[in-house]
């Protein structure tokens, strides 16, 4: 068996080594690693003064098929004349290469500040930065991506936490109870939803605004199929019902370029819920990575359950106090 591709094999030498040679042009030796927990990313310059971003995709956890997906995506966005940051064409005729069997892309650079959301214009600048971006995304599929919908993917990642036994001992009934109550609740909410292509992973810093050229949509990492509502609520400041001022603000937005289907923002604190229990699951494919255990403490711990357990009934509980009344 072939020994599984390590992060650790990356050094400055065989990373310039492998961009130069996917790029097909001389770099200078500098090489800067940038932070990035799941992936490795590091700037690198080319001898012409160009700044770059290679990043290098973290083994095992997205197939070439899902990889091709994102920029897909983001070629697309590009020719739509989106603001987003398209990777760069190498020599191979594609967007990706591989260096000691990881898969890599190279990005220009662009800096930015993260966008601020305090002004009424700026809601109605998401939502049409929303709506250009799902017509785009609604144009074809990405069928090696995860489907955003809890009897997929979060009936999942209920699964692989209870096969593996990441939940302790003590709390595997409540686990189980708690698990089953919010999948009976929010599965019949999914029914006739329209699935698309999605950013996934819309929260506030991954808008960045760029003087001059305005605000792009950055790190595409967790596109996948969903409700395009998914793109919504990770922006809000708070629950759905706290927030009805900033969320019409962006529905006004994204009608001038797509229609938004309203019943479906009842889905927001779901999914919500739903991220809390992808989260679970991610990060117990983690737990034997050093640098997870630094970050992450006290994952699995008993009070770690408990503190979880309670946090998704009291999510349970708004949902079911506000699904129908948005």
């Amino acid at each position: 068996m072939s020994p599984q591709p390590d992060f650790e094999t990356l050094t400055p030498d065989t990373i310039i080594s492998a961009v130069e040679q996917a790029l097909d042009i001389p770099l200078s030796g500098f090489t800067s690693p940038l932070p990035s927990y799941i992936n490795r990313v590091y700037e690198l310059q080319a001898e012409d003064g160009t700044r770059l971003i290679a990043k290098f995709y973290r083994p095992g956890r997205w197939s070439l098929a899902a990889l091709k997906d994102e920029h897909d995506f983001l070629q697309d966005c590009e020719a739509d004349e989106l603001p987003v940051i398209s990777p760069l064409p190498l020599r191979n005729g594609g967007t990706l290469e591989v260096c000691n069997g990881i898969y890599f892309a190279v990005f220009p650079k662009r800096s930015g500040r993260q966008f601020e959301m305090e002004e009424s214009e700026a809601w109605l600048r998401t939502g049409r930065l929303l709506g250009r971006l799902h017509t785009t995304g609604s144009r074809r599929p990405a069928p090696a991506r995860m489907t955003l919908h809890p009897q997929i993917s979060t009936a999942q990642d209920v699964r692989e936490l209870l096969d593996n036994d990441f939940v302790s001992r003590a709390f595997v009934d409540d686990f189980k109870s708690t698990t089953t109550a919010v999948l009976d609740a929010i599965i019949p909410l999914f029914d006739q939803v329209d699935f698309i292509r999605v950013h996934g992973d819309c929260h506030r810093g991954n808008l960045i605004f760029r003087p001059g050229e305005g605000v792009f949509i950055i790190d595409f990492d967790d596109m996948m199929t969903g409700p395009p509502v998914q793109d919504f609520w990770m922006l809000l400041p708070g629950h759905v019902h706290e927030c009805r001022h900033e969320l019409s603000l962006m529905e006004e937005g994204y009608e001038d370029f797509r229609s938004l289907d309203y019943r479906t923002l009842r889905l927001m604190e779901p999914l919500r819920i739903m991220r809390m229990i992808y989260f679970l699951a991610w990060c117990s494919r983690q737990v034997n990575d050093f640098q997870f255990r630094n970050h992450f403490p006290d994952w699995g711990s008993h009070g770690f359950w408990e503190k979880e357990i309670r946090d998704l009934r009291h999510q349970l509980e708004i949902i079911r106090e506000t699904s129908g009344h948005l």
